[in-house]
């Protein structure tokens, strides 16, 4: 399971309506709610494609979490998440699933792969692929140069906010070694900093340049990161880690404000050797697509801190997860035999896919794998003969073909690229998907496996994909997970079936 200590119990839960409710004073007008203003990137699920037409299938990897945490935030509040907050690859990234670990930083991953039934669509199947990333010893962690980017606007002034995200600093401060060095900047209508670059023995300096921080005013975001890059190379090295930690609700409403343009300037930045994690908190004016492109150009992570248990989780022995980079740019491509499948989908990373001659361009971006970090992709595939969805075409030529005359039994074909940190040049693994056994998938497949498809269940339901039948019910998907719960010694997956429950009862998503 995930390492780190997470305190279980009751969470402090909002009023479950999405705005503010109307409020009637003693002989005064209506106050009117105070719309939801959250913002997330289009995620429309995948499409199932024919082999015989696309045979590959690219995407750059996932290994944030933001969507788990946020979606159990609406659940908690009562309240169904919008669509495209649910990204289902970052609820089933939010669990550990034992994978066997690598024993070298300079073959980096261990790749895994089974296949097994669907339990939602008889005479489908399910591929697991899963990615472990070295965990670097204690001896191979580089000296961290952090620079901390606090939004201090007037939105950020909510306990759920800015005083979370200060607890939250305080946590990474406790774990701050000797070599390590953090500044701390801030931005509202102007920008500024509050310390510079400071040793982690100092912790006191650091946790009173934290505290001094309050919320008012503007939110200039633009201004803020050119000045947390400018802090940030003050202290730079190559034999560093040079990260940048933003803490914000994401609304940016003073100067630049365009998505794609700080996007550019990100990405820009992003050849220096700086790499930009964000950090989001809140509810109301949540800008997600704003954090999750930044992130991604950034070469960082994007997670959402939801309450301060999630806080400890993050910033607590898992943040080395987040802080030490292993791999850059992770692709993950995978072809299947024509003689063997004639339909596959990917389960989500809809935001992450790529083309496929993307997978051989170094120069073109993808996802950062930091210290133990794993990666998990599941595929549903229709077995040649199986029951298609696609329906069949009138001209001979156009149509699947029958299959057979494969004794491999490959299924198809895994290739992972990714670069050594500071390396411009990939590198190369390759991986047979075989299914030997006289093509029948395993009924019973690893608890890892089966625990990854309830949350994709249960992420797939709740986003109402089509793909999903919808007699696959909550009760089904419960069942799932509690037959896979093993040892949970933290808690996390008791926590996950309880979302479950609570997620049957919700009211119909309101449209806008």
């Amino acid at each position: 399971m995930v390492s780190g200590t997470r305190i279980t119990g009751q969470r402090n839960v909002a009023p479950p309506s999405p705005m503010r409710p109307a409020y009637v004073p003693p002989g005064g007008p209506i106050v009117r709610p105070t719309p939801d203003t959250e913002r997330y990137p289009d995620a429309t699920p995948n499409p199932v494609k024919r082999v015989a037409n696309e045979p590959v299938s690219t995407f750059s990897i996932d290994v944030d979490t933001a969507s788990y945490s946020n979606v159990r935030r609406f659940v908690d509040e009562g309240r169904a998440p919008p669509q495209d907050a649910v990204r289902v690859e970052e609820l089933i990234n939010y669990f550990d699933y034992g994978y066997d670990r690598p024993r070298s930083a300079n073959e980096p991953f261990a790749l895994m792969t089974t296949v097994s039934a669907s339990p939602w669509s008889p005479g489908r199947q399910i591929v697991h692929i899963g990615l472990q990333g070295y965990e670097l010893p204690e001896g191979e962690r580089r000296p961290l140069n952090l620079t901390f980017l606090v939004d201090v606007s007037g939105s950020m002034n909510n306990p759920d906010k800015l005083a979370l995200a200060q607890q939250a600093m305080n946590l990474i401060i406790d774990r701050l070694r000797p070599q390590d060095h953090v500044a701390v900047t801030y931005y509202a209508e102007g920008a500024g900093t509050t310390l510079a670059p400071t040793p982690g023995t100092q912790k006191l300096k650091l946790r009173c340049a934290v505290a001094s921080l309050y919320a008012s005013g503007g939110t200039a975001g633009a201004t803020g990161m050119t000045n947390a890059y400018d802090q940030a190379q003050v202290n730079f090295a190559r034999d560093r880690v040079n990260r940048i930690l933003m803490f914000t609700d994401g609304d940016f409403n003073v100067g630049q404000t365009n998505n794609q343009r700080l996007e550019d300037y990100v990405a820009g930045k992003r050849e220096t050797g700086i790499y930009l994690s964000v950090y989001g908190f809140g509810r109301g004016n949540y800008q997600d697509e704003r954090m999750q492109a930044i992130a991604q150009a950034g070469n960082g992570t994007a997670a959402y801190v939801d309450d301060l248990n999630e806080a400890r989780r993050l910033f607590g022995p898992q943040f080395d997860r987040g802080a030490f980079p292993i791999a850059d740019d992770v692709k993950i491509q995978v072809e299947f035999n024509p003689a063997r499948v004639s339909e596959y989908r990917l389960i989500g990373y809809e935001t992450r896919l790529l083309n496929e001659e993307d997978f051989n361009n170094d120069q073109v971006d993808a996802g950062e794998v930091g210290s133990g970090a794993s990666v998990t992709a599941l595929y549903e595939i229709t077995p040649v003969g199986g029951p298609t969805q696609v329906a069949e075409r009138r001209y001979e030529q156009n149509r699947i073909g029958v299959g057979g005359g494969d004794p491999s039994g490959e299924i198809g074909f895994v290739q992972v690229r990714y670069k050594l940190p500071g390396e411009r040049e990939s590198r190369l693994m390759q991986h047979v998907l075989a299914n030997r056994a006289g093509g029948s998938a395993s009924a019973v497949p690893p608890e890892g496996t089966r625990w990854a498809i309830a949350v994709a269940a249960f992420g797939q339901k709740l986003r109402g994909d089509p793909w999903l039948p919808a007699d696959y019910g909550w009760n089904a998907i419960l069942e799932q997970a509690q037959g896979a719960r093993g040892s949970d010694p933290y808690g996390e997956r008791a926590e996950f079936t309880q979302m479950v429950r609570r997620a049957e009862s919700l009211p119909p998503r309101m449209t806008p």
